[in-house]
């Protein structure tokens, strides 16, 4: 099986192509972009945010389809902010549910998701019995991830993210966009996150960034013996990556 990994900037990428032997192999896609393929792991640095995710996404995607080896899964990878005390600095995060957090509008009574507005969907949930393959073969807590465009600096914002979403372990910014574009593929979806700061206040001091990719190098040691078994079981592809609400 061919699994896609899409994180946002390169030092992510290298933290995981680091978990294989050999140096990857570097494989031009359209538009410029270069996936760095090892050990059946094709990863892609595709840029920082929602809508770089989704278009890198959706450019591999689309390239694999076409030259007939689609993927049989991608995953959204990389650090992220740990929601306190749920998820400590070092600690890995597998979504149940990954979550457009801030995607919708603010009215008089609160937040309301674009869901709620009619405009769409504000949430994916990956297959369940993936995420806990996942969980125990990375050590990786399960929870919700939610994926915001502005990062949480605040004491204010973290405490109604967190009333919103209490089941949240992390926010990072490009898991949402990798699981639109492979819904649009029909491809099971994973979100994976190492933690290397707290959601709250921004103190840059207190971010642990080498930690956390040396987190996210051992999970993705361990990956493959949960991915493996269960996609060939058919459990993923049976239900992962659906939207909310989908059949």
């Amino acid at each position: 099986m061919r699994v896609l990994v899409v994180t946002a900037v390169a030092a992510e990428r290298d933290a995981v192509t680091a978990a294989f032997p050999g140096v990857p192999e570097e494989v031009a896609l359209p538009g410029g972009a270069v996936l760095h393929r090892t050990g059946g792991y094709d990863v892609l640095a595709a840029g920082v945010g929602p809508a770089a995710a989704a278009a890198g996404t959706a450019t591999a995607l689309t390239a694999a389809a076409l030259a007939g080896g689609p993927y049989a899964l991608a995953v959204s990878a990389g650090i992220g902010g740990g929601v306190a005390p749920g998820a400590p600095l070092g600690a890995l995060v597998v979504a149940e549910r990954i979550v457009a957090a801030d995607l919708g509008a603010e009215a008089p009574g609160g937040f309301l998701t674009v869901t709620e507005l009619g405009f769409g969907r504000d949430a994916h949930r990956p297959d369940p019995g993936l995420v806990r393959a996942v969980a125990a073969a990375t050590g990786a807590l399960p929870g919700e991830v939610l994926t915001v465009s502005t990062v949480t600096g605040s004491a204010g914002r973290a405490a109604e993210l967190t009333r919103r979403h209490p089941r949240a372990l992390a926010e990072a910014m490009e898991g949402f966009g990798v699981a639109e574009a492979a819904a649009a593929h029909g491809t099971p979806v994973l979100e994976l996150r190492a933690v290397s700061n707290a959601v709250g206040p921004r103190d840059r001091a207190a971010w642990r960034i080498g930690d956390a990719l040396a987190a996210l190098t051992g999970a993705f040691r361990a990956l493959p013996a949960a991915v493996v078994p269960a996609a060939s079981a058919g459990s993923a592809a049976a239900s992962a990556g659906r939207p909310e609400g989908a059949p």
